[in-house]
């Protein structure tokens, strides 16, 4: 099992909210959710999983001395015999993993007076980190927390986009301790299903969009969408704010659950119906021109962003902000300074001949369509794109991926992502059904990506999609480093003889 470990003095187990099957109360010096850092006094949270129940490690932690095991029913009969004969506490939760999230924030118990999170299928790390900067801008100690660490005031590195409660209430708690006062956070669909953000006071809650991803884990998409639906109906308490992109069938659906559990709601987008409005959008090759409305009085900036997506994210920023309890005027002044986040929808590298080169996390259909769509404005000639899908991951997504980029681009490359355990030619096979016999497959990424480059006109742009800011390739079990921007920049610098 993985996961945190903690130790800061000690709590009783009722204090942490637990009650065991016998009402001991013994005291506690930690938690622990990987039975290879149990301590003595530690409660062990043994959580069903994907492919192996938490209750197969109780017999290490007891081992270890630990205090009391936290665990449902179906692991407290994997580990019976064990137990019968221990004189700890056993603690039977109908949901181990809510009952896990609300001991860890009571062990931890500091936070950011402000925290807010971003659900959605594409745009949450644009929006966490836009909403950190502006904040930043306003003189406020911030941090975003998700897919790219923490970054801001505080920094850490995470194992997951929306990581297991330990971990979670761990970072918020020393972020607060280091005086940070802000906090924006990704909330995956994972994470919530899993009850990761239980205990997390939200005061504001975003919904970006909704479309293809995760259906390796989720049974389809209305069970997808629930997930997503738990920030709101779940996490957020009633009379706090929601900030929801109603352009799309789901943002309305969203939104509608929002009203009816009693949000403050701020509504998104290029629709009459939305608060915060897209008026009008003028792109150049270094940024955008964005006209809006706030609240029906029209606004013009200046964003160094690519892509038009981007006027969505940096409004659900400016929402969440707004919600948390700043005023427009100091927003608006921030918006000008705003930077892309790395790997998303960066500009890593140009030819001599004007050809640009971008570099994009897209890896489901949505997003990628969601990429070609916006960056072709910028463009005044050809996209060319390079493409993959991720092995031991949804494969039905996978032609769909193909087809994303032959509907939308002028010329497709198919290549390896992380291929991972499973064949990467059977992978870009199922990409290439989609991407269709004009689309080139190449299944050496770096040599993807100097033909890529080779392949740029004058007024031409390259757009590498599918791993973003990741600096390694997992092929089998092993990570290799691999940093599509530096591969981009080496391959610009070699044809144009600056190397």
């Amino acid at each position: 099992m993985t996961g945190g470990r903690v130790r800061q003095g000690t709590k009783t187990l009722s204090q942490l909210g637990l009650r065991a099957r016998d009402g001991r109360d013994p005291q506690i010096t930690g938690i622990s959710v990987d039975s290879r850092t149990v301590k003595p006094g530690h409660v062990f949270a043994a959580l069903p999983g994907t492919t192996l129940h938490g209750g197969e490690f109780i017999q290490y932690a007891l081992r270890m001395d630990a205090a009391a095991v936290l665990t449902d029913r179906a692991g407290a009969e994997l580990a019976a015999d064990l137990l019968s004969e221990w004189d700890g506490a056993l603690v039977v939760a109908q949901d181990p993993r809510a009952a896990l999230a609300g001991a860890a924030a009571l062990w931890f118990q500091a936070q950011p007076e402000h925290v807010v999170a971003v659900t959605g299928t594409s745009g949450k790390t644009s929006v966490v980190s836009f909403t950190r900067q502006i904040w930043q801008s306003l003189g406020h100690k911030a941090i975003s927390l998700g897919t790219m660490g923490v970054q801001g005031d505080h920094e850490a590195r995470l194992a997951h986009t929306t990581p297991e409660p330990v971990t979670l209430h761990r970072v918020l708690s020393e972020a607060a301790q280091a005086g940070v006062t802000h906090a924006a956070m990704e909330a995956s669909s994972h994470g919530l299903d899993q009850r990761r953000l239980d205990g997390v006071r939200v005061e504001a809650g975003a919904f970006t969009n909704f479309s293809q991803d995760h259906l390796d884990y989720h049974t389809d998409f209305d069970d997808y969408f629930a997930a997503k639906a738990l920030l709101f109906n779940h996490i957020l308490e009633d009379g706090e704010a929601a900030v929801i992109n109603v352009d799309s069938e789901r943002g309305r659906q969203m939104a509608d659950i929002a009203r009816d559990r009693g949000l403050a709601l701020t509504t998104v987008g290029r629709s009459d119906q939305a608060m915060l409005r897209i008026l009008g959008q003028r792109y150049d090759a270094t940024g955008q021109d964005l006209r809006f409305s706030v609240a029906g009085q029209p606004h013009m900036v200046r964003l160094p962003l690519i892509g038009g997506f981007q006027a969505e994210n940096v409004l659900a920023a400016m929402g969440l902000v707004l919600a948390a309890g700043d005023p427009p005027e100091g927003v608006l002044r921030a918006l000008p300074e705003l930077q892309t986040v790395r790997g998303r929808m960066q500009l890593v590298a140009q030819r001599d001949n004007g050809a640009a080169v971008f570099v994009d996390y897209a890896h489901k259909p949505g997003a990628v369509i969601a990429a070609l769509e916006s960056l072709r404005p910028h463009v005044l000639g050809r996209i060319v794109c390079i493409i993959g899908a991720g092995g031991d991951r949804d494969r039905g997504k996978r032609p769909l991926m193909g087809q994303a980029a032959r509907d939308h681009a002028d010329v497709v490359i198919v290549t390896d992502d992380n291929p991972r355990t499973e064949d990467p030619a059977a992978i870009r096979a199922a990409v290439m059904d989609g991407a269709g016999p004009e689309a080139t497959e190449i299944g050496d990424r770096a040599e993807a990506i100097l033909r890529g480059v080779d392949a740029l006109q004058p007024g031409d742009a390259l757009l590498i999609c599918g791993k973003g800011h990741e600096t390694g390739q997992i092929v089998g079990h092993d990570v290799y480093p691999f940093d599509d921007a530096e591969q981009a920049s080496v391959a610009v610098a070699a044809l144009d003889g600056r190397i």
